[in-house]
């Protein structure tokens, strides 16, 4: 099995050396470089060619932020996982709709770090609904939440009726699976439909779904 390639982005060089330390010791993850700033990254991106990149949110030049904007902007880009001490952070959420597949937090035990790299290199976004949400409302009052509310029903009204169901249950922390059962589909249809929906809407992951089903409001009757 080819090994998950990861790029570690911190400012803090004890941080950097802790996180090497605990993952490095995993058969199927390989570290292929570190950074100390988002200024780095990119040129590091190119000559290490990695799957994920742990990126500090908070770095004195170029922050987490940017530099995941400047990322995803790539044809081949990596998959990013923010790493903060913060739950409910501005820059997370704008890190998330920047396109990064999720986040952990500093103090999250390392066994923990190693499966959300694993899961997002696999696809997966590594956020709870529940957080995900948490996110959402904490930046709910912020910039123009009304112009948000109509340019995300605009671009949402893009996708057929069957899709918007998927996107639905997507922004609902649902799995594939569960999306299959409840909505009485194959498990490769429902993959077929969030691929779609990514193409469609010009997203890069799940998370991207879910908060633009967050923004257009059709959470909201969820029970939530």
């Amino acid at each position: 099995m080819t090994p998950i390639r990861l790029l570690l982005v911190d400012d803090d060089p004890l941080v950097r050396a802790g996180l090497a330390f605990m993952m490095g010791g995993a058969d199927d993850l390989e570290i292929v470089g570190e950074a100390a700033d988002g200024s780095e990254v990119e040129e590091l991106v190119e000559r290490t060619r990695p799957d994920v990149v742990l990126m500090d949110i908070r770095m004195p030049t170029v922050d987490g932020l940017a530099a995941t904007e400047r990322l995803r902007e790539r044809k081949d880009a990596p998959q990013v996982v923010v790493l903060t001490t913060f739950h409910a952070d501005e820059q997370v959420l704008r890190a998330l709709r920047a396109g990064a597949a999720g986040f952990v937090l500093k103090d999250t035990p390392p066994g923990d770090i190693l499966e959300a790299v694993r899961r997002v290199a696999a696809g997966d976004p590594v956020l709870s609904p529940a957080v995900t949400r948490q996110l959402m409302e904490h930046a709910a009052g912020g910039s123009g939440p009304d112009t948000r509310r109509t340019t995300a029903r605009t671009r949402v009204a893009a996708l057929n009726d069957r899709e918007r169901e998927v996107a639905v249950a997507v922004g609902q922390g649902h799995s594939n699976a569960e999306i299959a059962r409840e909505l009485f589909m194959s498990v490769a249809t429902v993959k077929t439909h969030v691929s779609r929906i990514l193409a469609k809407l010009d997203l890069n992951n799940r998370v991207q779904i879910a908060l633009l089903t967050y923004d257009a409001g059709l959470l909201e009757g969820d029970g939530h």
